[in-house]
Order: structure tokens, then C-alpha cells, then sequence
């Protein structure tokens, strides 16, 4: 797999940066997907050029399919494609149940993390399934350990949205197995990143800390190991499975 193409949504800060660094220090070239923030998508490129690795920045708000065509068109210019990580998410505001939520807020969780990742996941299987005549890939979903949870009185949207991708990948999974795809999921419990903040409560994970089995947060680079490891030949034999990376949680 070294050599080949991973495309990361969402490349730019947090755990999807960690990924890329992580996963060109292993010898792939990186395309970093960004919604809009370009300065740190920039900066990811240059951490990794820096290091002698291969990666371009190429701007995609996955709620948009335009943006996702472009984003793959790109990717197919830069290598062959050999995984795909649907890192990129929203949260709404926390602590607005279900009755205050308006239609507008539900449609946009939907539109960015589960319509955005599947049709991620549309390209991408075009490209790497041996059906299409492609050689095989992997497709790692970001979900949350809020899947499990529910999350009340926080943000039941959000947690409803990553049950979606559980679903998903499990699904996606079954059928893409015979064709050289594997398609597996991470469950992130509470790590130390920006989308807190996102949510208005930037302290949330550490708040939280004692109700984790290991009593702290996890990291942007923890999760990034995980799913290193999953578009790896190492786990060569993992498909339709989903990792709670969460401390116990």
C-alpha cells in the first residue's frame, strides 16, 4: 500500500491531520480534503514535504457532491487510489435537545456526515473495487462512541448521524468484501480536538474525563494510530468491523 493515494476529508486539523502525518511518515501520498480552512490544510502539506513525503491540499465541504468530484479528480491526478479516510464532520450546538432542534440543523448534520461520506465512499469504490477494475482498498469511517451512547441532552442529531455511519460501514462493508475493498469504522471517545469547541463547550473532553474507564482524554494521535493500522496490511483480514478507540468508554 505504500506509495498509494490515502484520501483524508476533513485533513486539515485535529484527528484528520494527525492521520496524515501519520500515514505519510508510513510512505503514502496524502491528499488533505479542507472545508475552508486552506492556511492549515497548507501547513499539513508542508509538515509532510517537509519530511520528504508526497501530499497536496485540495479544498472539499463533503456536503457539497461537486466538491467531493473535484476532490477524487484530483486524487486520481496525484496516484492510485488505495484508501480513504471519512474523517470530516459537524456538531451542532451542544445542549439543545430534540424538541429545540430545528430542521435546518438535522438536515445539515445528515448532509455532512453520513450523505458526504457515502458518497465518498461512491468514489472510492469506483476506483479501488476490482469489480470497476480497480486493485483493492481500504475505507476507514469516522463514527463516535456517541453512536452507543445517544448522547442526551448534548446532541441526539449528532449521535444519531454516527449510528448512521456504523450501519454504514458494516453494510458497505458486506458488500465490497469480495471485490479487495475493506471497509472498517473508528469509534473516537473523548478526544482532545477542536470539535468541541465547534459545539460551544471547548472544555467538554476534559470535563469529562473521570466518566473514561482510564480517567483521561484521549489524543488526535491515538486515533490516528488506529486507523493507520486499519489501512494497513496488517489487518488485512478486518472488514465490517468498527473500533471503539475510547479508553473504556
Amino acid at each position: 500500500m505504500t506509495d498509494k493515494v490515502v484520501v483524508i476529508t476533513g485533513g486539515s486539523r485535529g484527528i484528520g491531520r494527525a492521520t496524515a502525518l501519520a500515514a505519510a511518515a508510513r510512505g503514502y501520498r496524502i491528499v488533505v480534503g479542507y472545508a475552508s480552512n486552506q492556511g492549515a490544510a497548507n501547513e499539513v502539506v508542508a509538515a509532510i514535504e517537509a519530511k520528504n513525503g508526497k501530499a497536496i491540499a485540495v479544498k472539499c465541504d463533503v456536503g457539497s457532491e461537486q466538491d467531493i468530484l473535484a476532490l477524487f479528480k484530483a486524487a486520481d491526478g496525484f496516484g492510485t487510489l488505495g484508501a480513504l479516510v471519512n474523517n470530516a464532520g459537524i456538531v451542532g450546538k451542544s445542549g439543545v435537545r430534540v424538541d429545540e432542534m430545528s430542521a435546518e440543523r438535522i438536515q445539515q448534520m445528515m448532509a455532512v456526515n453520513v450523505t458526504g461520506s457515502i458518497l465518498c465512499a461512491r468514489e472510492a469504490v469506483k476506483r479501488m473495487s476490482t469489480k470497476h477494475g480497480g486493485k483493492g482498498g481500504v475505507i476507514v469511517n469516522l463514527s463516535s462512541v456517541a453512536a452507543k451512547l445517544g448522547a442526551p441532552n448534548t446532541y441526539v442529531d449528532y449521535a444519531a448521524s454516527k449510528g448512521a455511519i456504523d450501519s454504514f460501514t458494516i453494510g458497505l462493508g458486506y458488500e465490497v468484501a469480495a471485490e479487495g475493498i475493506r471497509v472498517a469504522g473508528i469509534r473516537p471517545g473523548l478526544i482532545d480536538t477542536d470539535i468541541h469547541a465547534a459545539g460551544g463547550e471547548p472544555d467538554r473532553a476534559h470535563r469529562l474525563a473521570h466518566m473514561v474507564p482510564m480517567k483521561r482524554v484521549g489524543t488526535a494521535d491515538e486515533i490516528a494510530n488506529a486507523i493507520v493500522w486499519l489501512i494497513s496490511d496488517e489487518a488485512s483480514y478486518v472488514t465490517s468491523a468498527i473500533l471503539d478507540v475510547s479508553g473504556g468508554r
